[in-house]
């Protein structure tokens, strides 16, 4: 593979369109690409080398979060972790 110059178009992960899409050089740091401008949204982030960035959701506070009720509440159910599905709404008949 060559090396990377400014202005080449390499892909990568977009922060702002959550998709791997086209992106133009902006920075680069010895010979890899250091910031990269998303060529759909003009949006400017680091070279995350086509990877998405973790979730959001950090398993370890929610951990926590159980063994602080499991003591409070010894009988009680620990709470869910995962996000309950969004329900549709309808359309009521006059």
């Amino acid at each position: 593979m060559r090396e990377v110059r400014l202005g080449d178009t390499i892909d990568d992960f977009c922060v702002k369109c959550k998709r791997i899409m086209n992106h133009s050089v902006v920075s680069i740091l010895g010979s890899d690409p250091a910031k990269v401008r998303c060529r759909t949204c003009y949006s400017d982030h680091d070279y995350r080398h086509e990877q998405a960035p973790p979730p959001k959701v950090d398993t370890r506070k929610a951990a926590l979060f159980n063994e602080v009720l499991a003591k409070v509440q010894p009988d009680a159910e620990p709470a869910a972790t995962e996000p309950e599905p969004a329900k549709s709404k309808s359309k009521k008949k006059k």
